[in-house]
């Protein structure tokens, strides 16, 4: 559970990353998805690191999208 709680409170602060308007459906959608795993056996140590391997790489693919939004966004401005 205490690893569970981590991997929860380091998803929210890669939330902080984000856009101030996007930061509300983030955290909602990584709060659901956590709730919605948490009947996972916590002795099944391999089901718990893939269930966070994948928390953490859609993290930095949602980062990454972000940047990359937000770049485009800035190089089309005339």
């Amino acid at each position: 559970m205490d690893k569970a709680l981590r991997a929860y409170a380091t998803v929210l602060r890669l939330i902080r990353r984000l856009p101030k308007d996007t930061r509300p459906y983030y955290a909602k959608y990584a709060r659901e998805n956590f709730v919605n795993y948490r009947e996972v056996d916590a002795n099944d140590a391999s089901s718990l690191d893939e269930l966070f391997h994948r928390a953490y790489n859609h993290s930095i693919w949602v980062l990454n999208k972000s940047k990359c939004v937000s770049c485009t966004g800035s190089s089309m401005r005339i």
